[in-house]
């Protein structure tokens, strides 16, 4: 691994944008209330009303201002402290920090995809193009060989496979039933509000699930590029379940509601898969040796 002033750069960038775009949109609450409003679809849904995310559904605006919260007071510090011990030549430090640029690639690119035009659409477009960056930079600065060296005999395999094979699974099955369910029903998913897609089943499908297969598939053959796929999504999956509970809290606020089941039943599932993630994050790292591989600095 060696360590490149443009990812530096870049994750500074993200964090001072960041700081702008979910504080503005966590306390920036000027005006209006919630409203009716009636889609394309015949459907009658509850709008936001105010601040930010005025034009979103009431669910979806509470839940970008969890989002938000968790952004403000565990991702940006997460992605400073990462890129601290990057900028020291960690390897260890290295592997967190895709972890970390990778979530704010997801959450940005939900935002500048799903999000109702607001006035940080452009942030968001800037944060959204500079994590993408970021997180290609960051992969090719990592020497296969040199990180496949620095693996113990001790490096699991079976454990960090089979998660990402469960993981990939689980989220397949998510939002892929009730996609299917719909579409048999010919009528428009649930919570699909004044929307014309669902970004995250995008996401989730399209890029999450294939990438949490084929990581396991080269964690199986002992590959390094699998662990380093892997570091970057079990970052992501840490965050789910705090995220979930952010969101759950900002929209029970705003009055959505909520039957216990759907309270109890998504954040002890994303806790339960966080836990997961987490002890196969631990057991990685643990076997990686953590020496500096390069005090060369790229551009």
């Amino acid at each position: 691994m060696k360590v490149s002033n443009t990812v530096i750069w870049l994750s500074w960038l993200i964090a001072v944008l960041a700081l702008l775009a979910a504080g503005t949109g966590l306390f920036w609450q000027a005006g209006g209330s919630p409203f009716s409003f009636t889609t394309l679809r015949g459907e009658t849904v509850q709008m936001y009303g105010q601040g930010l995310y005025c034009y979103d559904t009431l669910f979806t605006g509470a839940g970008f201002r969890g989002t938000d919260a968790l952004t403000l007071l565990a991702g940006v510090p997460m992605l400073l402290l990462f890129l601290l011990l990057y900028r020291r030549g960690s390897l260890r430090g290295g592997l967190l920090l895709t972890g970390a640029l990778v979530y704010f690639l997801y959450v940005y690119a939900s935002l500048a995809l799903a999000a109702a035009y607001n006035t940080m659409f452009l942030v968001y477009i800037a944060l959204f193009s500079a994590s993408f960056f970021a997180v290609v930079r960051v992969f090719t600065v990592f020497d296969l060989q040199a990180l496949a060296a620095s693996f113990s005999g001790d490096m699991p395999r079976r454990g960090p496979a089979i998660f990402m094979f469960a993981s990939g699974l689980v989220t397949l099955v998510v939002w892929l039933g009730p996609l299917l369910s719909a579409l048999i029903q010919n009528k428009p998913p649930n919570l699909l509000g004044s929307y014309t897609t669902k970004v995250t089943d995008v996401l989730d499908l399209g890029l999450i699930t294939p990438t949490t297969f084929l990581a396991g598939v080269l964690i199986l053959r002992r590959a390094a590029p699998g662990y380093l796929i892997a570091c970057s999504l079990l970052v992501l999956e840490v965050m789910l379940a705090p995220m979930i509970v952010a969101q759950s809290i900002s929209q029970t606020l705003v009055g959505v509601s909520f039957t216990t089941g759907e309270i109890i039943g998504p954040i002890a599932g994303f806790a339960v898969l966080g836990l997961f993630a987490l002890w196969i994050l631990v057991a990685i790292l643990r076997n990686v040796s953590n020496a500096p591989l390069s005090q060369v600095t790229l551009t």
